[in-house]
């Protein structure tokens, strides 16, 4: 594992901590086939190198449970079958230029594939797209606003 670890780009491990620090994000991942680099702010760089279990729409709400405080009533009314979730740490844009139509809105209804928002991270612009067919209900986040691995997004019905 030490020849693994030797291997990594530092520079790639200080752009992702100065991210942090531009967008007071806590935490960064990004994975790249079968290399996973996390950075946070709270803890050491970790390198894990495994393969990639599960897509990160069938993660469970890692978001709701916090917002649960907020609003006690909205988060138990939720089925996660109907949510998407963050599938990596960035600045959620709900439009593909500023100045754009938004790619969704509530009411609005959706295919499989259809980009929802797009988040950027590391400069990288991420199309999100909708892991099924359906109507947008909530859109949980606001454009130019950070977001953390596994935070709710959307819920299509």
């Amino acid at each position: 594992m030490a020849e693994k670890k030797s291997g990594i780009d530092q520079a790639l491990i200080r752009d992702l901590a100065n991210i942090l620090n531009e967008t007071d994000l806590t935490e960064i991942e990004v994975e790249q086939d079968d290399l996973r680099i996390r950075v946070s702010r709270a803890g050491a760089t970790q390198y894990v190198q495994a393969p990639i279990a599960a897509p990160a729409f069938a993660a469970p709400a890692v978001a709701a449970p916090a917002a649960a405080g907020a609003a006690p009533a909205a988060a138990p009314t939720r089925n996660p079958a109907n949510v998407v979730n963050a599938p990596m740490v960035g600045t959620v844009y709900m439009a593909p230029a500023p100045g754009a139509r938004p790619f969704i809105e509530i009411g609005a209804t959706v295919k499989e594939g259809q980009t929802l928002i797009i988040i950027e991270a590391m400069k990288t612009m991420n199309q999100i797209p909708s892991p099924k067919s359906g109507k947008v209900t909530e859109i949980l986040v606001d454009d130019g606003h950070p977001v953390e691995y596994g935070q709710a997004l959307v819920v299509i019905e």
